[in-house]
Formats: structure tokens, sequence, C-alpha cells
């Protein structure tokens, strides 16, 4: 159960409700009366709690879980214990996480401006915005409406943002455009100086950053992540981007709709990227790529050339993942036949 200090439930909800909410088939109509009161792991969850299973890894916890009611794809209903009330999804993961969001929805800003949060004049709040303590709203900057600001972030000079936003604790922005619903996590950078300079050996030249970063709707931007403005165009992250915490992208980066992006990966300049790629934790693009559609990126994957759409990478220097695994095979096969070589010179 979600600790009651931080996180605030909604509900209980008939079983008929969440089924629509969750856009899933309830699998008989007998238990659509049936109240649940949360959601819940399977190893944790009680009769009135709800839980799901996407995984064949955790088919042993689905099979000796006590939750009342699961979601789960219907190739693995077979397998579940007796009692327990099936929803049938073939997005499970999907599926619960809206039937989450109504018990745990998104929190409502508690509307006003904190005595101790500095509002430039000249600066627009929209309706119902909250601004913590430490806060730093400066001249022109544009606040859409029911926005959180918190303690300590600095908004800088004619930022601009748009309805339903979230900046987290500590967030700078600057030189930036930012859309609807749009969350940033404690720590994040946006909008500073891209990394542009020219090299000399009598001392590097800096090249001014004349760019701004555009960050498109339902964004969601980790903790401690930092997007360069442009240096002489626009940084832009397209619209529904997730990307985690402690990512760098570089100045004049494009990313299409829907990109994924895990920890740690850096992104360098003038790189553009297509729509829905994905990039696993600790990747690294070099600059001036063009990434296609639909491409993935393993983990720990050195990106050094161009890649087209749908492509699926490991490595580095990454390669086509197929080609990766034929690589890892031939380098076993050596160090094993080396092994057994040495083995009979002793």
């Amino acid at each position: 159960m979600a600790d009651p200090r931080f996180f605030q439930r909604q509900g209980p909800f008939r079983l008929a409700e969440l089924a629509a909410i969750g856009q899933i088939e309830l699998s008989g109509s007998a238990a659509a009366d049936l109240l649940i009161e949360d959601v819940a792991a399977l190893e944790t969850a009680g009769p009135g709690q709800l839980s799901f299973l996407d995984n064949q890894a955790y088919i042993g916890a689905f099979s000796a879980s006590r939750a009342g009611v699961c979601i789960v794809a219907p190739r693995y209903a077979s397998q579940a214990p007796e009692g327990m009330v099936l929803l049938h999804s073939d997005q499970p993961y999907r599926a619960f996480a809206l039937v989450a969001q109504a018990f745990y929805p998104r929190p409502r800003p508690l509307a006003g401006v904190s005595a101790a949060a500095t509002v430039d004049e000249t600066a627009m709040l929209g309706l119902d915005c909250q601004v913590a303590a430490g806060a730093v709203i400066a001249a022109g900057a544009e606040i859409g409406a029911r926005c959180v600001i918190g303690a300590n972030a600095t908004i800088g000079p004619a930022v601009v943002l748009g309805d339903d936003c979230i900046v987290g604790a500590g967030v700078s922005l600057s030189h930036c455009q930012i859309g609807d619903r749009v969350t940033l996590h404690p720590g994040g950078r946006i909008g500073q100086d891209g990394f542009g300079f020219a090299i000399d050996p009598n001392g590097h030249v800096k090249v001014p950053q004349i760019g701004r970063v555009l960050i498109g709707d339902d964004c969601d931007i980790g903790a401690n992540t930092a997007i360069d403005r442009g240096s002489m165009r626009d940084t832009v992250i397209g619209p529904g981007c997730w990307i985690d915490n402690l990512v760098q992208i570089g100045h004049n980066v494009e990313l299409g709709r829907g990109c994924v992006i895990a920890a740690m990966t850096g992104i360098s300049g003038s790189t553009k990227v297509g729509n829905f790629v994905a990039m696993g934790g600790q990747v690294g693009l070099a600059g001036h790529l063009n990434i296609g559609d639909g491409v993935q990126l393993a983990a720990q994957s050195g990106v050094m050339a161009d890649v087209p759409p749908g492509s699926t990478l490991c490595g580095s220097p990454a390669v086509p993942i197929k080609e990766f695994f034929r690589q890892v095979a031939t380098l076993r096969r050596l160090a094993k036949s080396k092994g057994n070589n040495d083995g009979e010179g002793r």
C-alpha cells in the first residue's frame, strides 16, 4: 500500500468502472460490482486489490498471488490461482497504468504564490498556479494555467510555459518555450549555453549560442537532465518524449515524437533523431548524425554513423544487433579454443 503521507488514494471503485477506465475486457459479469480499494504488486496484493501480469518471469508470483483481481494477457490466464477475477488485455501494463491513474491521479495545484517567491511584475501567471518558496520568475515570463513551480526553481526572462506543467524543485529554465502538460523533474537544466567554441591553440574562442530550446506537449524530463539551447538554430524535443534522469542533449539536437531515452545517455550536437526512437542507458551518439524512425539502441551503444529507420543496434561502435551477437559468439569460441590450446601446452 502506498504511504498515505505522500500519496492520496481515490476510490474505492467498482470493477466495471475500472474495466472501462483501463479499456479492458471483464471476464464475466458476476464481479462487475466488486469494490476494489487499491492497486498493488502481485506479491503483496490482497483480496480487495488489483494487480497485473505482463512478463512471464512473474508467472510464479501470479500463480501464488492473493490479489482479488489481475489484469493479464489471455495466454497466461490458465495459470491464475483459484478465485482470482481476471481482466483480459493484450497490453496489461498499459491497462494497469490507466487504472492506477484513477486511484492516484496527478495532484491538482494548490493555487497561490508563496510570500517567499520572487515574481517580476511583468511576468504573467495563468489561473490557479502554485509557486513555492524560493522560486524566481523573471521579467516577461509567461506561465500557463494550473502550473506548479517548485521550490527554488528559476524561470528566466521571456520563458514560456504552457498549461498544466510541473517544474520541479531547483529546475532552471532559460531561452526556452515549453508546451502543455510537461513535467520537469528536480534539478533539470533547460536552455543553458551549448558546448560551442572554435578550437585555437592560442585559446579557444566561444561561439555565441543564440538558439532556443523548444519542448513539445506531454513530455516528461528527468531529474538532473540538461538540454542545451541551440547555437544558430533551435534544439527541439518533440511531443510525447520521455527522457530519464541524467541525460545530456547537446545544442541543435532534434528529437521526433515519442522518443524514449534512458539514464546517462548523451546526444552530441546537431544530431537528428526520428519518431519513436528508444535508447537504453548510457547510449552515446556522435554529432551531426541522422537516426531514423523507430530505431532501437541497446544500452551502452556507441553510435558513430547514421542509422536507417527500424534498425536495432548494440555495441560500441554500434552494429546491427544480430551482427553484435555473432561477434560475441565468435570471440567466445576463440577464447575457449585458446584456453584449450594453452592447457595442452603445459
